[in-house]
């Protein structure tokens, strides 16, 4: 993938191994359905969010899918390492035999949308 430009989500996802797409759509479907309002597309050749600003993305790596969101909290990165997933300052890495985190990542985009609101 590493030549390849996307024109929208749905370009990356299927350009995607197999084992990563699974994870890549539950994605897709929680950020659009927890924030209707929000507009995908591609920004720095990975799937970005829009709503009000940048609202969460998710991008392909070796051997996970990485989630990025501005509203991660020190209590959610707890949790989700309490869970067995890895995160950093704004991502959370969802291992190809990992399940998404969807109640996590629906409350922050949900924290996200709302920040951006203001």
């Amino acid at each position: 993938m590493e030549d390849f430009k996307p024109k929208n989500v749905d370009d990356f996802i299927n350009a995607a191994p197999k084992e990563a797409q699974e994870i890549m759509v539950k994605l897709k479907n929680l950020i659009e359905t927890t924030e209707p309002k929000a507009e995908g597309g591609i920004s720095w050749n990975v799937p970005i969010y829009k709503y009000n600003g940048i609202l969460a993305g998710f991008s392909l790596a070796k051997k996970h899918v990485s989630f990025g969101i501005d509203s991660l909290t020190t209590e959610i990165r707890k949790t989700l390492e309490e869970k067995g997933y890895e995160t950093g300052k704004k991502t959370i890495q969802i291992k190809f035999d990992q399940k998404v985190p969807a109640t996590e990542i629906k409350q922050l985009i949900e924290a996200q949308a709302r920040l951006n609101e203001l």
